[in-house]
Formats: C-alpha cells, structure tokens, sequence
C-alpha cells in the first residue's frame, strides 16, 4: 500500500493557484471542470502540475474533504 507523503499534502493544502483566472485561490478550491481541462490538455511538468494532478485526483473520487481538514490542522 502506498504511504501518503505528508509534508507534500500539507504543502499542497496551502498552495494556491499563481496565475490565470484563479490566481490566489486555493488550489482545492479550483472549479472542477478548470482541473478537468488542465487533465485533458495535460498538467505541467512540475511541481504545481503534480500537485493539480494530486487535486485531480482527490476532486473525481470525492476526497476534498482531505485536504480542508490538513488546512485546518496544519498551518502552513
């Protein structure tokens, strides 16, 4: 079973978007549809893309709920 690397969930539960339309909105908070279209073009080849592509992933199977307990408990 693979073990969830924390200091990244933490990291990505306060990261916010830099740029576009939703810039400095949490990237959790991202519209699901804005992270769809980012998973059909494909996400970038960094660490924003694997922590959208975390999201993506969180976001289709219903585990947001997650990442807004991490921001609560955890400061950044």
């Amino acid at each position: 079973m693979l073990e969830p690397d924390k200091d990244f969930l933490i990291k990505l539960a306060h990261t916010k978007m830099p740029f576009g339309k939703y810039k400095d909105r949490y990237l959790i908070d991202l519209p699901e549809h804005y992270v769809v279209w980012y998973y059909n073009k494909g996400f970038p080849k960094n660490k924003l893309g694997q922590m959208l592509e975390t999201v993506y992933t969180l976001k289709v199977n219903g585990l947001e709920y997650l990442v807004r307990e991490i921001q609560k408990r955890y400061s950044k």
